[in-house]
């Protein structure tokens, strides 16, 4: 009967084969990821090793002058210290907040759920859309927030931070740094935040019961017990979202393009403005390459990390 079966359908015990079937649902990931990520970064490889333009597509192969050329650009050094320093400082934030609202969301109280669906929408929301609604929070003349600290005493005459009614978020360079990190910080916090949850529920309630039993207090339980249990999620958060934001240039883009003068700079945004808007498509794709090995050693490590905490 099960040899009549099979001949039957021979499709039948393939479709059992954990093998088969694991191949079935990762080609639809591994195409996605060739086609979108793996290509273009080849093209990028090829165009930071030639001198192609956009008035010129021939792919004369120069080796390391556009590296060259790009190191020794002051402009670019004071750009890739920006994109380190708003990326490592934000990160801090991220990390501290998240944990904080992944221990009061795994918590029970009344409008729980509502509060969780407020909370997602920064991340939920389009970035473009955001910066935007930013962009108009920090306006020169008319922000609310300037608004409220004139209100409050803060701004105006004899005021606390300044006595003039404005602080000029985005035309002052430290508080144009202060504005992109703050943005980033705000739209990225949920993401880590819903990434410690899954981590804090699925710790075994049998641990928390074990380590109640003995007397453990809150704070004892959170940094001796949960913490530890979800260090590799929260490695693995950490190193997302510092993916994410190396390489983003959305809200720098909307909010400031990389003004005052360079002070909010980063990375993509330079590389997109010299590329695609100046022309030099070889010299762009140079500057965007030079975060790829600081990224993979930064990769490699993290995962290197979670890996030892999990085996622990």
């Amino acid at each position: 009967m099960a040899s009549a079966s099979a001949a039957l359908n021979p499709h039948r015990y393939l479709m059992d084969d954990r093998r088969f079937v694991g191949v079935i649902f990762l080609v639809p990931a591994l195409l996605y990821i060739l086609l979108l990520v793996g290509l273009p970064f080849l093209l990028a490889i090829a165009f930071g090793f030639s001198d192609v333009t956009v008035g010129n597509t021939e792919l004369n192969f120069i080796g390391f002058d556009n590296f060259v050329a790009v190191w020794e650009n002051d402009i670019f050094r004071q750009v890739f210290g920006n994109t380190v320093m708003f990326t490592l400082v934000s990160q801090i934030f991220i990390l501290i907040f998240a944990n904080i609202l992944a221990i009061i969301f795994t918590q029970e109280f009344t409008g729980k759920w509502f509060a969780r669906f407020i909370f997602i929408l920064p991340w939920a929301t389009p970035v473009s859309l955001a910066a935007i609604g930013w962009l108009w929070m920090f306006d020169t003349k008319y922000s609310p927030i300037d608004y409220l600290l004139l209100q409050t005493g803060f701004l105006g005459p004899k005021g606390i931070l300044s006595n003039s009614r404005n602080l000029y978020w985005l035309a002052n360079p430290v508080l144009s740094q202060i504005s992109v990190i703050f943005v980033q910080v705000w739209r990225m916090t949920p993401l880590a935040t819903v990434i410690l949850m899954a981590g804090l529920s699925s710790i075994p309630t049998d641990i928390l019961d074990q380590a109640e039993v003995d007397g453990s207090r809150f704070m004892r339980t959170l940094l001796q017990v949960k913490l530890p249990l979800i260090l590799p999620i929260m490695v693995i958060a950490l190193l997302f979202s510092m993916i994410t934001m190396f390489g983003d240039m959305t809200v720098v883009y909307v909010l400031t393009r990389g003004g005052p003068v360079d002070y909010t700079r980063i990375i993509g945004l330079y590389s997109f403005q010299i590329g695609i808007e100046g022309g030099n498509l070889a010299q762009g794709a140079a500057m965007a390459l030079f975060a790829f090995p600081l990224l993979l050693a930064l990769a490699l490590l993290m995962l290197r990390t979670a890996s030892r905490a999990e085996v622990r």
